[in-house]
């Protein structure tokens, strides 16, 4: 590319031999240049001298950035939460255990919703669960499902030991299950 043509000058004609700089005094010139060098330095040109015919050196182009994931297709919008629960008898099974354990972590039941939404997502409280496709495993979907026996050597069929691992978890990722909901609702996992 030739200075004109790079920082948007005309006069003369391109490949006819005749000069590519406008014939405005050279103060003008100058001052056009000036207004069009970061331009042209951010198109990976190098102002070059005033010298007809010279061509600005290409300046060294960054690597692009590393491309990102591709987002996560995202399901209708979460319904609201359901109202914070007056007790956990309100729950049966293993949310009733989940629930339970929620002030073992400093959690109050106000909680529950999130984590019941979030693990309802995940593995349907289901302390069996297994997705083949990435080795995730029990209700919290731990990933591998060994981790889980840092809180006890039953982890593969007790789901306390499960929903505790989890809740030990949600709390030193997140903060509380409220933060792993939101999390989890803006990239599909947590």
């Amino acid at each position: 590319m030739v200075i004109g043509a790079a920082f948007g000058l005309t006069g003369g004609s391109i490949g006819g031999g005749d000069s590519l700089l406008p014939t405005a005094p050279a103060g003008a010139l100058d001052r056009a240049l000036d207004d069009r060098a970061e331009q042209a330095a951010s198109r990976g040109l190098a102002r070059a001298s005033l010298a007809p015919g010279v061509r600005p050196a290409p300046l060294p182009r960054a690597q692009a950035p590393a491309a990102s994931p591709p987002p996560v297709a995202q399901g209708p919008p979460a319904a609201p939460l359901p109202p914070v629960p007056e007790d956990c008898e309100e729950y049966s099974g293993n949310r009733q255990i989940g629930c339970a354990l929620l002030s073992e972590f400093g959690f109050g039941l106000d909680q529950m919703p999130a984590l019941d939404a979030l693990w309802t997502r995940e593995s349907g409280w289901n302390h069996q669960a297994y997705n083949s496709s990435s080795g995730a495993y029990g209700i919290p979907q731990a990933l591998p499902g060994s981790k889980m026996a840092t809180v006890g050597s039953d982890w593969e069929t007790n789901p306390a030991t499960q929903i505790r691992w989890g809740l030990g978890y949600i709390r030193d990722r997140y903060g509380d299950p409220d933060g792993a909901w939101s999390f989890f609702q803006a990239n599909g996992w947590y």
